[in-house]
Formats: structure tokens, sequence, C-alpha cells
């Protein structure tokens, strides 16, 4: 693997961990903006982590632009994938309440909504930031080098099941896992990580405009409404 691929891990550890040493500053430091300095502080590691990630993978982006002119195809799988993602999505939560009887919804889409109530600048970080830097690490890195050495299914399967785990939430790891395996397909179909990258920012941006406009009752009858569509009542 290139050197640089590594640095791209590493970048995006550090920027994971960097939470906590931030916290731990805020709480002596800044006791009465503790909140907001924690959260300014993730929006401004995410944007310094994207800029590294984009400047490291420069050769990457370089290579593809000599040889490529698949603009309309991107657009094409980019709307085909949204959708695709969409029902994987909505289909892996439904089986995950009605068959293995986890409750619905998501805890780190609900600190996420919190926190960007309480600062709005944050939802660059879920909406676009994020969405990049995890198909780089997730589909571009290691899906792609699990890829050279396996067929498509185990690949996409161990890469999704990593970026499933990754979240933080293994009992939804059905949902996570199985956009995981849709945006490898998406990757693999275009050869374009630009592809899932899209989907994956389209699918976030959505979900977190809808929490962000919605009441908890209005979400919880969007839900109730979408299962009875799904399985009838």
């Amino acid at each position: 693997m290139p050197k640089r691929y590594w640095y791209v891990i590493l970048t995006y550890i550090l920027t994971q961990l960097s939470s906590f040493p931030a916290a731990i500053i805020a709480l002596k430091y800044f006791s009465e903006s503790y909140t907001e300095v924690v959260i300014y502080w993730s929006i401004i590691s995410f944007l310094g982590a994207l800029f590294i990630i984009l400047w490291l993978l420069k050769p990457d982006m370089q290579m593809q632009q000599h040889r490529d002119n698949s603009g309309g195809q991107v657009i094409l799988w980019s709307i085909i994938g949204f959708f695709m993602a969409y029902v994987v999505q909505v289909g892996a939560a439904m089986i995950e309440v009605k068959i293995f009887g986890i409750e619905a919804g998501s805890e780190n889409t609900q600190n996420i909504i919190g926190i960007s109530r309480a600062i709005p600048l944050f939802m660059i970080v879920p909406a676009i930031v994020a969405p990049i830097l995890e198909e780089v690490i997730f589909r571009k890195i290691i899906f792609g080098r699990l890829y050279k050495r396996m067929n498509f299914f185990f690949a996409a399967l161990l890469s999704a099941l990593i970026f499933g785990a990754i979240h933080g939430e293994l009992q939804h790891l059905l949902v996570y896992s199985s956009m995981g395996f849709v945006f490898a397909f998406l990757y693999v179909k275009t050869k374009r990580i630009l592809t899932p990258i899209i989907v994956h920012a389209a699918l976030n941006s959505m979900t977190v405009i809808a929490q962000y406009s919605l009441s908890p009752e209005e979400i919880q009858k969007q839900l109730d409404q979408l299962q009875m569509i799904v399985f009838g009542g």
C-alpha cells in the first residue's frame, strides 16, 4: 500500500482522537463555554483533516484527471445509487426492528442533530466532510486494497463491516454495513470514488436536514407510516 495511504489513515485516526484532549483543555480553561469550544474544535479538526487528506491524495487525483471522461456516468450512478442506498438503508432498518427487535433510531444521529441545533455550522461535518473522509478511508483505501486480493463480495463485506463497526452502534451494524456494500458497488461500477462520496453526502444531508427540521414526534410518525407501507402494518 502506498505510504501516503497510511498517512491518510493516521490523519483520520488522529482527528477522531483529538476530541479527547480538546475536551480536557476546554473543561480546564473554557468551562463556561465548554460545549461551544468542543464543537468548534470538531469543525476545525475535521476541516483540517479534509485539507491534509486531499493534499496527500493529489497524485491520485492527477492520475484520475488524465484518464477520465466519465462525468456523465458519475452523475447517472449518483442518482441511481442514492435510491439504491436509501432503499437498502430503510430495508435494513426495518429488518432490525421487525426481526431482531432493535429499537429504531440512531443515537449517533440524535447526538449530531443536538449539536447542529446548538451550532448549525456543525452540519457541514456530517453532511459534507465526514462522507468524503469515510469514502476515502473505507472504500478507496480499505475496500480498494481488499479488492486486489479477493473477489468483490468478500472485499465489500469486510470493508462494510469495518465501516459499520467504526460508527460505534453495533446494534445497527446491518444498516451501516448494507450502505457500505452499496457504496463499494458504486465505486467499482464507476471506478470513481466521487460517486459514493456524492451518494453518501446526499444521504447524510437529507437525514440531518430532515431531523433538524422535524420534532421527535413527527419523525416517529413518519417511521410508523413507512413501516406500514413496507410491512403492511
